[in-house]
């Protein structure tokens, strides 16, 4: 699920120079340890760390409504990627001069989440994840389109801005081009099929009429309010960068794709195919789960919860009256006309309907719920082919917008009833957009607090959300509950295929026939997330991991606690500190099962 954090989905995080003030903060801190009291310490490294992210990636103030520079983005020259490494040292360095014992338990957890972010950013830094930067998942083409998504116009320095960075795009995709080539020589590349659909991709992107580029709305959303004198000029401007900048060099980029990138790609899925891959998607495991299991460890884990997950659909099956095979099932759940809306239009309200009864439950579940709002829009035309059902894009309350969950209306018949609940409680509540949207209104912490992310935690809660539809009334038509248990076994299945395609070479057409073996999902869909895990090796094995552990917590806070188990506030203890590394998380529950003793 595309939801955008600190470090966004094409790996922009800590890879420029740092600015000179931040040059000068670290050396203070680090010459001065030794004067400084440890929450001196600790207080300037959070001050800086979040200063620097917003230097480093100001597409990440953009998202968070906290610009540092709306005119840019990310530097991905070599240069910059490998200052990051010498960056990377120089915040560890600083993290282990802290003395932890010495600081409050709310500064010891700040401690712990900055050294876990730099220790793991440092380990990180010999696997080459920047000369991967493209696949028809996420990319320079994707990222581009997003942050202009997001792009707040309301004067017109925010419109020289934003001229500015359409003006760079050409300078952004350049490095681009210069990281895959360098990919090329080291034999680094992605599979072909994580590329198949990004000529296309980038194509519509590129509309004949500029005024009808994605990339002019922002600046109509402020040109609109103009006098009308004034307008066509701004018009005028915006579409001749979009056509004599921007355009040409998507045509650069989707030219390189086509004629060299794809050409160039390997045969082969698995990351252990690359050099070095197997240690790097045992990195990528302990990245993602924020844990030390092995992908043999996994890949078990998955088998069993599949096992366990089927037999609950075989019994629905046969409580439904169903005659036929469990294949059968699939097939009648997939093609029946009930279970399909006529129009995109009737899909969205259906989702916004779910969504409404949603939220009237959510008292009754959180002791705390978040301020800012959230809305339901299709994904964007030019997208939707190769995106997955749904995903969540986090707002801001900073920058005056407000979460969105994206509804993919492509292929209407591929898009069932039955499967909305379960989306729906996944990626806005009280899932993603609840979780996230706390997190940001944290109030006295480190701002780094509000937008860091570990991807165990927050699709873990989002995955535990589908399963709390249950506890709220949700799923009780048995076909609904059947879209469940198939987007629960969705998750199981990731662990088996992630790590038998990336740790045991199974080949892409072995996962997608296991993946359809198991579950209800249409083969489009399944075929787009397997080439998700194959572009995104481990991200997946994140769900059902964070999923599995927060259950467990529960479990064991219920048992302990007895009578005195609150869920609202067992789940208030689960969000309180934002998103956190699951060790993290199960020392924070086990304090709180411990304060209520």
């Amino acid at each position: 699920m595309r939801i955008f954090l600190m470090c966004s989905l094409v790996g922009l995080c800590l890879q420029i120079l740092p600015a000179q003030e931040m040059k000068i903060k670290m050396d203070a801190l680090t010459k001065n340890a030794n004067k400084m009291k440890e929450k001196e310490k600790i207080d300037m490294l959070s001050e800086i760390y979040m200063s620097y992210q917003l230097e480093a990636s100001p597409e990440t103030g953009t998202f968070i409504g906290k610009p540092s520079d709306n005119s840019k983005w990310t530097d991905m020259s070599r240069t910059a990627i490998d200052q990051r490494k010498k960056n990377n040292e120089l915040f560890l360095n600083a993290i282990n001069s802290i003395n932890r014992t010495d600081l409050t338990p709310e500064d010891q957890l700040n401690y712990d989440l900055l050294k876990s972010s730099f220790e793991i950013a440092k380990e990180g830094d010999q696997f080459p994840s920047e000369l991967l930067p493209i696949n028809q998942m996420s990319g320079t083409h994707q990222f581009i389109n997003m942050v202009a998504s997001v792009t707040s116009i309301s004067n017109e320095k925010d419109m020289d801005n934003y001229l500015s960075r359409l003006r760079n795009i050409s300078l952004l995709i350049d490095q681009n081009i210069a990281l895959m080539e360098e990919g090329i020589k080291k034999k680094i590349v992605p599979p072909k099929a994580t590329l198949r659909g990004v000529p296309e991709q980038i194509q519509n992107m590129l509309t004949s009429d500029a005024s009808k580029s994605p990339l002019m709305k922002p600046a109509m959303g402020y040109i609109e309010k103009l006098p009308v004198n004034q307008q066509e000029r701004y018009k005028k401007t915006v579409t001749d960068v979009i056509r004599n900048s921007v355009n040409p060099s998507f045509e650069k980029l989707k030219t390189y794709i086509e004629k060299t990138y794809i050409p160039s790609a390997r045969e082969t899925v698995g990351l252990s195919a690359l050099p070095n891959g197997t240690n790097w998607y045992n990195f990528n495991i302990k990245q993602q789960t924020t844990t030390s299991q092995t992908y043999q460890q996994i890949h078990q884990t998955g088998l069993s919860e599949v096992k366990r997950i089927r037999k609950q659909m075989d019994s629905l099956i046969l409580a439904v009256g169903f005659k036929g095979s469990f294949e059968e099932f699939g097939v009648f759940l997939k093609t029946d006309q009930r279970f399909i809306y006529a129009t995109a239009t009737e899909l969205l309200d259906g989702y916004r309907v779910i969504a409404k009864k949603v939220d009237a439950q959510l008292p009754k579940y959180f002791g705390k719920l978040p301020r800012l709002t959230y809305g339901v829009e299709p994904v964007p035309s030019f997208d939707e082919k190769f995106q997955t059902t749904a995903y969540y894009m986090s707002g801001s309350t900073s920058a005056g917008r407000s979460g969105t969950f994206y509804a993919n209306t492509y292929d209407l018949k591929t898009r069932p009833k039955w499967e909305m609940e379960a989306l729906t409680i996944h990626e806005a509540v009280p899932g993603h957009h609840l979780q996230l949207a706390l997190a940001e209104e944290q109030e006295n912490v480190p701002e780094f607090r509000k937008y860091d992310g570990y991807t165990a935690f927050i699709e873990g809660w989002g995955l535990y959300s589908e399963s709390l539809g249950v506890e709220m009334g949700f799923y009780k038509d048995p076909y609904s509950k059947f879209g469940q248990l198939t987007y629960e076994m969705w998750r199981a299945i990731r662990l088996v295929v992630d790590t038998g395609i990336h740790g045991m070479g199974w080949t892409r057409q072995q996962a997608i026939d296991y993946f359809k073996s198991n579950a209800a999902k249409n083969e489009h869909d399944i075929i787009v997330e397997i080439d998700r895990y194959i572009g995104w090796p481990g991200q997946a094995l994140a769900y059902k991991t964070g999923e599995l552990k927060i259950k467990e917590l529960r479990a064991i806070a219920q048992k302990k606690l007895g009578d005195k188990f609150d869920l609202r506030k067992f789940h208030d203890v689960v969000l309180g500190s934002g998103s956190v590394p699951l060790s993290i998380l199960e020392k924070q529950v086990y304090a709180w099962i411990d304060s209520v003793k």
